[in-house]
């Protein structure tokens, strides 16, 4: 964010201050002004390679609100002494880019590059996106894309290889206090917070530096004088939404993480990325469908108990409603993290399905198809089949694999809970196979 002063009488906090939002009236006039990203604009970062050689490529800068996203495509075509052109994707068509690219034609045949900043890029139907294509193949302007969404997802793949992608980080703590300093310093005074205040308007602004400088004007405004605590500072500014969108990269993240973490067997992380998807508003019975998925996929067997208690979970949710519901969800996150874990189903799934494409339309063994009629019988159908409930142990042995196929083995108990009991069991049951065949196990 920023670095140069307000002009005119008057702090920056004042009410007689130019009307301009805070956050631009601080923007940074050089690079290195910029907080919170020095992994891409540092010295021998991408970007600082880019600028410390005069040339820049198309980029993308990918990256959460209030990062720096605008400011540092404005920087960048300054760095390299071009035209800085800026379009909005939500405002924007055809026809627009066409005149953008005519003028940067004509300030090429002067000499003059072109930058072209388009916000929101990933709002550009393919057909847009696709009229880039030409103009940044053969140089007639630098393309600088801002977008909150993952661009593997919202780009072409044609666009996308003609650009860099940059992710830019949302800004930690020490990005936000930077610039709490920095308003701080153009008024030369502090803002009326106690400590515990101050680390609160931080965690509001949710890594957005334009938010938190929004945030700073709103305490300017207050006219307070005497510290305010915490909850003064709650009654004075708005609690900012989550940043989470359900059709998007966030959702997906995030039921990653909560995935993951369920995986981990990290309840109070699970409890987390859940708590955090409600807040963003997800819908429960989406998590509550991904419950049941993850007791088959990832416990599965090892307490197969799992499965009915994610589907219980959502059955309540679904008589009990919001808010009461998300507390049976949650005691069902709670119970898959603390379970016994074994994929061993899934996978067996996975490579019996792999066979089954393979071996074609092999058909059963004879001795296990029933026989209604005679000419059936005839033909051996259920001939030599031993009934197991009849056998020792209630176990013959028998072969149900397609002749000519042989035995595969796809379930592979891993021993954890159940499924330790489930392993001694297969193992004896082979022991004896191999002894009714005359073979080793």
């Amino acid at each position: 964010m920023a670095s140069r002063s307000a002009s005119g009488a008057g702090g920056l906090f004042d009410a007689l201050a130019p009307p301009a939002p805070l956050a631009d009236r601080l923007r940074p006039t050089r690079l290195d002004g910029v907080v919170g990203q020095d992994h891409l604009l540092g010295p021998d970062a991408p970007i600082g390679r880019m600028v410390g050689d005069g040339r820049l490529a198309s980029l993308v800068l990918w990256g959460p609100p209030g990062c720096g996203k605008t400011t540092i495509a404005r920087l960048l075509a300054d760095a390299v002494g071009q035209t800085f052109v800026q379009l909005s994707a939500v405002f924007s068509g055809v026809a627009d880019l066409r005149g953008v690219f005519d003028e940067a034609r004509r300030r090429r045949q002067a000499g003059q590059g072109t930058v072209l900043f388009v916000d929101e890029i990933h709002r550009f139907n393919r057909a847009q996106q696709d009229a880039f294509l030409p103009v940044v193949e053969d140089g007639t302007l630098t393309l600088i894309g801002a977008t909150t969404e993952n661009p593997s997802f919202e780009l072409n793949a044609a666009l996308l290889s003609r650009l860099q992608v940059m992710v830019l980080r949302r800004l930690d703590d020490t990005a936000l206090s930077a610039l709490l300093d920095r308003a701080e310093a153009a008024e030369a005074r502090s803002l009326p917070l106690t400590a515990e205040a101050r680390q609160q308007l931080k965690a509001l602004a949710d890594g957005d530096g334009r938010y938190l400088l929004t945030l700073v004007e709103e305490v300017a405004r207050a006219g307070t004088a005497a510290p305010l605590t915490p909850g003064d500072l709650a009654a004075i500014v708005q609690r900012r939404a989550p940043v989470y969108d359900k059709a998007q990269e966030g959702h997906y993240n995030l039921i990653s993480a909560l995935h993951k973490s369920l995986r981990g067997s990290d309840p109070d992380a699970a409890l987390y990325w859940f708590a955090r998807m409600m807040a963003g508003g997800e819908d429960p019975r989406y998590v509550a469908r991904r419950l049941v998925r993850f007791a088959v996929e990832d416990v599965g067997l090892a307490e197969p108990a799992t499965l009915d208690h994610t589907l219980a979970a959502w059955q309540a949710y679904e008589r009990l409603g919001s808010p009461e519901g998300e507390l049976a969800i949650a005691q069902a996150v709670v119970h898959l993290a603390v379970a016994p874990k074994s994929n061993a189903v899934y996978a067996a799934f996975k490579q019996a399905t792999a066979a089954a494409a393979e071996s074609g339309s092999l058909a059963p063994p004879a001795h296990i198809l029933n026989a209604p009629t005679r000419l059936m019988r005839d033909l051996g159908y259920g001939r030599g089949y031993r009934y197991d409930h009849d056998e020792p142990g209630g176990f013959s042995g028998q072969d149900y694999f397609p002749e000519g196929m042989g035995r595969r083995r796809f379930y592979r108990p891993k021993g954890q809970g159940a499924e330790g009991e489930i392993a001694e069991r297969l193992a004896d049951w082979a022991r004896r196979r191999a002894e009714i065949a005359g073979g080793d196990p």
